[in-house]
């Protein structure tokens, strides 16, 4: 086994040299006895990894659990697709979809059991959450807490509600303490960032640290290849501060980094920080000792901008500072997920103007928006909740699926690993009925679908899913094919027409130029470059293309390279 002092060091810097201690005699005795993954990787990142994220019961059929639903399913239509799954959390909660959790041990019974995930993993790699910034009010350890069972007195973080907390940057428009009656008569008044069912774990408790640094190795043990670390920016809380990327949530993550690389070095880390472009890359570390990934958080947002102006000049120039932080690091490129489309990304890339054009336009296709409380008191948008689909329409009546898929084109030629929720791959629209349901925002991009229903709409090629589901399969397999799509392969961002986005990937072996109309109109292409003077072959199509002159179709994206692959 690789040396223990890295992370002795990191719990002293973290804890202090006591409780440092403490934690570091719990943590090996741990990692002493788990069986260490024995497999090394040369590199973590492929052409070929791309992940399909979903909840374990989108789809579902009747008496039948939804995880071998999707096994099913998987099998059929996605073995050639994808690479991975990210299975969104799949244990018992209490609300937010899973995301406030109860047991992180036990597969949620409506799903299904262990033995369902594991057949998964069999023919796909396995993403979980690691739900790490909160847990249930509903929870035995919450239970325990309030009830002040010994190793779990210091589960949650109380503070007195006089005390000013107004730095604390906030994700919610919401309380940030909830009181709570505990066992002895006393009202807690305990720190809920996200909900007052969800409670912050308290961190600087080593009890804490152990806990779940064993639910990390459960998670290991159950064969999870990578692990995403859920609201990671908000773990560590400090009275006079921000409470958001402190010193010891970066020093956390370094641990949990080095911790995997001891037990299971074929393991990534995620990081999940919806903020803007700068904060969420500093999770990086310095490129070897932080996140493998991190979620490009401002790609669904900027990319929306793109469509709906018909404009690609701002992407353009943000992209190009997508270089990744070393060989072992990359993005996380993804354009829909479980919740709506972050705004804060955006800060410092568009204009305030340019947001609020953003809000009216997913207002007007239906969506709607949730806000965050600043430390003014003032609210802002946070967050836009609409399926990406419906998102990107010019018309809210349109059944075109190009605007969409030119969309994705674009992310799928980004340098990073490439990620798709099912709902945009089967062409999910808003749904409308399970908002008025629940009355939550989000619920319009987590439909329950019928998988029968879904295979007779596959089967029809004239209904929308279909016109979406093929196209985008066929793409990502072009893609999982090209060494010049390799997730740190070099590129280069091209200058172009505005209203096309124009990338060049390549390797010693392979050069592939990526252009895409985001815009209704058709646009001439004079040249793809000026070094490019024999003909090229689109990989989407196999048409033969004249690199000096080419007419793009409204919403068209060809991948062009100088021979067929």
């Amino acid at each position: 086994m690789d040396d223990f002092s890295s992370i002795r060091q990191l719990l002293f810097e973290i804890y202090g040299e006591q409780k440092g201690r403490e934690a570091a005699d719990c943590i090996t005795s741990m990692i002493d006895q788990f069986a260490v993954r024995q497999q090394k990787r040369t590199a973590f990142f492929s052409e070929e990894d791309v992940v399909l994220i979903t909840y374990g019961d989108t789809l579902q059929k009747q008496m039948e659990p939804p995880l071998r639903t999707f096994l099913e399913f998987a099998g059929k239509r996605l073995a050639d697709t994808v690479s991975a799954v990210h299975f969104l959390p799949f244990f018992p909660f209490s609300s937010d979809d899973g995301f406030s959790v109860i047991d992180y041990y036990t597969i949620d019974p409506c799903l299904g059991v262990w033995d369902d995930v594991s057949e998964v993993g069999t023919d796909f790699k396995l993403m979980f959450d690691f739900v790490i910034n909160h847990f249930s009010a509903r929870s035995q350890w919450f239970g325990n807490y309030l009830n002040g069972v010994a190793g779990f007195e210091d589960m949650a973080i109380e503070a007195s509600p006089d005390t000013d907390l107004s730095q604390v940057v906030r994700p919610r428009a919401l309380p940030l303490l909830t009181p709570f009656q505990k066992a002895d008569g006393r009202t807690a008044h305990v720190w809920t960032t996200f909900s007052a069912d969800q409670i912050d774990f308290n961190f600087n408790s080593v009890e804490v640290l152990v806990k779940m640094v064993e639910v990390l190795l459960f998670y290991i043990e159950k064969g999870a290849s990578i692990l995403r670390l859920d609201a990671i920016a908000y773990l560590w809380k400090k009275e006079g501060t921000s409470c958001v990327h402190l010193r010891e949530t970066h020093l956390m993550v370094q641990l949990l980094r080095g911790i995997l690389d001891l037990v299971a070095p074929d393991a990534i880390l995620i990081t999940e920080t919806n903020v803007p472009h700068a904060e969420n890359i500093s999770y990086f570390g310095d490129g070897r000792n932080e996140a493998q990934m991190v979620y490009n958080f401002t790609l669904p947002p900027l990319l929306l901008h793109t469509f709906i102006r018909q404009d690609a000049t701002v992407l353009s120039r943000w992209a190009k500072g997508l270089a990744s932080a070393s060989d072992a690091a990359t993005f996380f490129n993804f354009t829909a997920s479980h919740d709506g489309i972050g705004v804060r990304p955006l800060e410092g890339i568009l204009p305030a103007e340019d947001i609020e054009y953003l809000v009216q336009r997913v207002k007007a296709n239906g969506g709607q928006v949730s806000y965050k409380r600043n430390t003014d008191g003032s609210d802002s948008p946070y967050e836009l909740n609409i399926s990406y689909v419906d998102a990107i329409m010019n018309d809210t009546q349109s059944d075109d699926p190009r605007p969409f898929l030119a969309s994705q084109a674009i992310q799928y030629t980004l340098p990073g690993v490439p990620a798709t929720y099912i709902h945009s791959l089967l062409g999910s629209r808003n749904w409308m009925d399970g908002v008025a349901e629940t009355k939550r925002a989000r619920t319009i991009n987590r439909e329950k679908l019928n998988v029968n229903l879904v295979e007779g709409e596959l089967n029809d090629t004239s209904s929308f899913r279909s016109r979406i589901f093929y196209p985008y399969c066929a793409m990502i397999q072009a893609r999982r094919r090209q060494p010049a799509f390799h997730p740190n392969a070099s590129f280069e961002i091209m200058d172009s027409d505005p209203g096309i986005f124009a990338i060049r990937r390549h390797t010693a072996q392979q050069t592939i130029y990526a252009l895409t109309n985001v815009t209704a109109r058709p646009i001439l292409v004079n040249s793809v470059n000026d070094d490019v003077t024999a003909p090229l072959t689109d990989i989407l199509t196999g048409s033969h293309i004249s690199p000096a002159g080419f007419r793009l179709k409204p919403y068209e994206y060809v991948w062009l390279t100088g021979s067929t692959n």
